[in-house]
């Protein structure tokens, strides 16, 4: 791994997009490393909760410049598969079995505001913190984030960020339901600390059946979405964490 970083601590896996001399901004390379690492902590016994950090000043500041100038020679089959790659990584994100937050203590623009989005959980800095889908700028569209971004704000605020590429703080990405959490700049690293403690003292398959639910449940009719929901509210009573929390309940632990 040239451009993540990755340490378990305890249930808690930190993921750190590592190349701050560039504002860890997205290439391939690291967009193929970043899929990597959410796989390796999803499938680690040990792991409850990813975070996902940026090193230096900025979480991500989008594509790498560098980059998008060599995507102009790019075959139509090139672009394709590395918008693929792309796309996979940031579903995997926003499926990942184990809850995902983002810590944003600067500049989130394009794509790497795509990474917050996707992500279960925003916690950002008050003053440093900054949010906005930059793309038609340069005639460039934020074509898969949009799918996940419609799905999280709603329509009319999505357009707004994406027609408009409007910059904004993490008051206002608060206020329109883009991120979760802010908190002072000094107080990041303790609130996200604190936030990820308490999302890994729940239940694994609790927590891995909720998220499959909330992925789904979006565009089903009501009937099909109550269907579901009763299948799931099954499946949940039969886990082992479901039969031993009753247990304890009953205990009066």
């Amino acid at each position: 791994m040239q451009h993540i970083l990755y340490e378990e601590d305890g249930a808690i896996a930190n993921v750190t997009l590592n190349r701050p001399q560039k504002r860890n901004a997205l290439s391939s390379d690291l967009v193929r490393e970043l899929s990597l690492t959410v796989h390796r902590a999803a499938d680690s016994d040990d792991v409850r909760v990813i975070v996902l950090a940026g090193a230096g000043k900025a979480f991500c500041a989008g594509a790498d410049l560098a980059y998008i100038q060599r995507l102009a020679d790019f075959s139509v089959l090139e672009n394709m598969e590395d918008s693929r790659l792309l796309q996979e990584t940031l579903h995997q994100l926003y499926t990942c079995s184990k809850p995902v937050i983002a810590k944003v203590q600067g500049p989130a623009i394009a794509g790497g505001c795509g990474l917050a989005t996707v992500c279960d959980f925003v916690v950002a800095g008050r003053s440093k913190a900054l949010f906005g889908y930059s793309e038609v700028k340069i005639g460039f569209i934020p074509a898969i984030v949009m799918v996940y971004l419609i799905r999280k704000i709603g329509d009319t605020r999505a357009r707004r960020l994406i027609l408009g590429a409007e910059m904004i703080g993490a008051e206002e990405a608060e206020r329109l339901g883009l991120i979760s959490k802010v908190v002072d700049d000094v107080e990041l690293d303790d609130a996200v600390r604190e936030l990820a403690r308490s999302l890994a003292g729940h239940s694994a398959s609790a927590l891995a059946l909720s998220k499959e639910m909330l992925n789904s449940l979006q565009g089903m009719s009501l009937e099909a979405g109550l269907q579901y929901a009763s299948s799931m509210n099954a499946v949940a009573r039969m886990t082992d964490d479901c039969r031993k929390g009753i247990a304890r309940f009953l205990a009066g632990k």
